[in-house]
């Protein structure tokens, strides 16, 4: 039996011993051999927690088919949740790995610990399959997308925002927002096809950049992003609308009162919680409506913004935030420096 704040290999025994639902197969094998394209010399640090570990399973079931070496990890084994840092243990494995998957459930004020993942990922150009609380139902729908499709559309779609100045974006629900963008920051492809140069979350399928500057009313009948998402769900019934002035937030509002005040803390952490850290183009075409799941939700066709942290080892900004929540709406209409890509959510340049 595993000890806490003990390094734990009977976890990567346990994952090989457990039965799971052989449909999450088709996911499990899209992660490992198209998103990843793991090869049977490289190490892999498989990070899960108790909720997730059926999916953990199939995931190692898979990295095992393979052939490649694998130490798992399941978070509660090691620390007590919420995680105040990444357990030291799993730092330590992934400074020995090239491949890492982080699945599992994560909970209120952990998002530092991810960072701490996410730095060694970068520092060391490792791929990384960022599967924030994937659940069966993600398993069974995005994650078995075609992704060589979907990355497809998204290299057209970064062709086209690349060099734009202004990106206009419109719903019928009231979403009226104009992106200016700043020609130094970088725009990024994240399709499911994971590459050293950027880890992805999975299921993938977005191209997104740090904004210059956004202005206007985004309308959030869709999700909100983190551990709110797991609270709320979907907004179609109860949006939060959301006003933006010179890349802040400065009003909110919605007939669900916790929400809007749940929320408001959220983006008034620190000095940047309120600032526009992303602007993002979702281009699963595969995912065909909001499901209330941030993590493929924001996958959906359309815009979704976050406030807090840009990325800014990826995208060129120079500021910080120790937060980062994205906000997801429905049907788009975008046009990219006065060119119509989008009407009522479906890509016009397929």
């Amino acid at each position: 039996m595993s000890t806490r704040g003990t390094a734990t290999p009977e976890s990567s025994d346990s994952l090989r011993a457990m039965a799971f639902d052989p449909e999450l197969m088709p996911g499990a094998r899209n992660a490992v051999r198209v998103c990843l394209k793991i090869q049977p010399t490289e190490k892999v640090t498989l990070i899960t927690d108790n909720a997730t570990r059926e999916i953990a399973a199939s995931i190692a079931h898979e990295i095992e088919a393979i052939g490649a070496p694998f130490q798992a990890f399941v978070l509660e084994e090691l620390a007590p949740r919420p995680l105040t840092g990444l357990p030291a243990e799993i730092l330590a494995d992934m400074e020995r790995s090239q491949v890492s998957i982080f699945a599992v459930q994560v909970q209120p004020n952990e998002l530092p610990s991810r960072m701490q993942m996410t730095e060694v990922v970068t520092r060391r150009r490792m791929r990384h399959a960022h599967m924030v609380n994937i659940n069966k139902r993600i398993m069974l729908e995005g994650m078995r997308a075609d992704f060589l499709k979907v990355d497809r559309i998204s290299a057209k779609v970064l062709e086209i925002v690349s060099a734009a100045k202004r990106i206009e974006a419109r719903t019928a629900a009231g979403t009226n927002v104009v992106a200016d963008l700043e020609p130094s920051y970088r725009w990024l492809k994240t399709s499911g096809l994971i590459s050293p140069d950027k880890w992805g979350n999975l299921p993938g399928g977005e191209v997104f950049t740090t904004p210059g500057e956004v202005n206007g009313t985004f309308v959030v009948d869709g999700v909100v992003g983190d551990y709110l998402c797991a609270k709320f769900g979907d907004l179609a019934a109860t949006p939060l609308t959301i006003q933006l002035r010179n890349n802040r937030l400065t009003e909110i509002h919605s007939d669900n009162k916790e929400l809007e005040q749940d929320f408001w803390k959220y983006t008034h952490t620190d000095e940047n919680s309120d600032r526009v850290g992303e602007f993002a183009i979702g281009t699963n075409i595969e995912v065909k409506d909001v499901i209330g799941h941030i993590l493929q939700d924001e996958k959906f066709p359309g815009i979704h913004i976050a406030f807090g942290n840009p990325y800014g080892e990826h995208t060129g900004a120079k500021w910080y935030s120790s937060t980062h929540i994205d906000v997801v709406g429905r049907r788009f209409d975008i046009a990219v420096d006065g060119r119509q890509i989008m009407r009522e959510g479906k890509f016009l340049i397929e």
